[in-house]
C-alpha cells in the first residue's frame, strides 16, 4: 500500500472511534491502515484535552507548511 497522509474525515472517524474507546489496531483494520500509522497520529496529535481531528490536521498541515524546502543546484 502506497503511503499518503490522513484526509480530515479519516481523523474524524479515529476521534470518534477513541470516543467509543476502540483500540488503535480495531480501528487501523477498519479504516485499512496500519497500526502504527494511528499510533504516531495519535502520538504527534495527542493534546492536554485528548485527541481532536480538528486540531490534528491543522497541526499536520502546518508541520508540512514548516519543512525545509529542497534546494536545487544548476549548473
Amino acid at each position: 500500500m502506497a503511503y499518503a497522509q490522513l484526509t480530515l474525515e479519516e481523523r474524524n472517524y479515529i476521534e470518534m472511534r477513541l470516543k467509543q474507546e476502540d483500540s488503535q489496531n480495531r480501528i487501523a483494520g477498519d479504516m485499512n491502515r496500519s497500526q502504527s500509522t494511528i499510533s504516531r497520529e495519535l502520538a504527534r496529535n495527542t493534546g492536554l484535552r485528548g485527541y481532536r481531528h480538528t486540531q490534528a490536521d491543522r497541526k499536520a498541515k502546518q508541520r508540512h507548511t514548516d519543512k525545509p524546502k529542497a534546494i536545487k543546484l544548476t549548473m
